[in-house]
């Protein structure tokens, strides 16, 4: 059986957030994980979108909002 808790490691201890399922010897492994916390920030920052950059790269014909004659028969 595999089980994910997650914990802090902190001046040579592994501080887990909650009790494990089997109190018996096991064999575990951990992965430390960068702060993830201030890296998904900084990603975010990093992501900013600059506005307009699309600007005049759309364009909409000029019968856009003229009826469609195919759906003659649905309009009421």
């Amino acid at each position: 059986m595999l089980t994910t808790i997650e914990g802090t490691y902190e001046n040579g201890r592994v501080i887990l957030n909650e009790n494990p399922p089997s109190q018996a010897k096991t064999k575990v492994f951990i992965t430390f994980l960068e702060d993830i916390e201030n890296q998904f920030l900084q990603t975010v920052e990093q992501r900013q979108r600059v506005l307009g950059t699309m600007k005049g790269t759309i364009k909409m014909s000029d019968d856009f909002n003229d009826a469609i004659d195919e759906l003659e028969n649905y309009a009421q």
